[in-house]
């Protein structure tokens, strides 16, 4: 799952990437025009925000966001501690809010109950389609109890699409998300991943649920 941190501080967005990333794959931001840049992707999990910050604040950047209808789940992490800040923070559209200093387990905890509340299919480390199920714990995939063989970031695309299930994906989110915005490659090295997925994905006739959609992206729908 992937995780953008956005914090000013340099020494404290490093701090809670240490904190987090054995769990999450994390991009950080250092001001919040740039983290509302990265963050209108539309390719992140959730989004640990602060407030005060140059350019635009949290709360600017929040309520940009859900004005243009991306609903990324958002947790605020700041300074900032009084109830007034609080209510203005959630009632811009954030899913919770952490006061600094914190504690790395309940920065974690936090986190995956706001993952566990906005997705009902994230349950105990397993995701489901159909028959078809992810262990995102040891990033093995069965059918049927049948274990699939995937390599390398096939499971990060199949889990990529389950994620979006029913909803279309452009290349150009697929390649932000799971080869990232430094990457040296091109997006054409999706489709050379989606093809190997599919070919494994025939063998249990589950192929035929990844449609194409020439010049745009990719949709996993039953």
């Amino acid at each position: 799952m992937k995780v953008l941190i956005i914090e000013d501080d340099k020494i404290l967005s490093d701090t809670i990437k240490q904190c987090i990333e054995k769990q999450y794959n994390v991009e950080q931001a250092y001001d919040g025009y740039e983290g509302y840049m990265f963050a209108r992707e539309n390719i992140y999990d959730i989004i640990i925000l602060d407030l005060m910050m140059p350019e635009m604040n949290g709360y600017e950047v929040l309520e940009k966001l859900r004005s243009q209808e991306i609903f990324t789940p958002v947790l605020i992490l700041t300074a900032k501690d009084s109830l007034n800040d609080k209510v203005r923070g959630l009632n811009c559209g954030a899913d919770d809010y952490l006061v600094k200093p914190f504690e790395r387990e309940e920065l974690l905890a936090r986190l995956e109950a706001i993952i566990r509340r906005n997705n009902g299919f994230y349950v105990k480390d397993t995701l489901e389609f159909k028959n078809l199920k992810l262990n995102l714990k040891n990033r093995k995939a069965y059918i049927e109890n049948q274990e699939i063989i995937l390599q390398g970031k096939q499971f990060d695309l199949l889990e990529y699409l389950i994620r979006s299930k029913n909803t279309i994906i452009t290349k150009e989110q697929i390649f932000d998300k799971i080869w990232g915005f430094d990457s040296d490659t091109s997006t054409n090295v999706i489709e050379v991943y989606a093809s190997g997925l599919r070919k494994e994905l025939k063998k249990y006739g589950y192929d035929k649920y990844i449609r194409t959609l020439r010049g745009v992206g990719y949709i996993l729908s039953d």
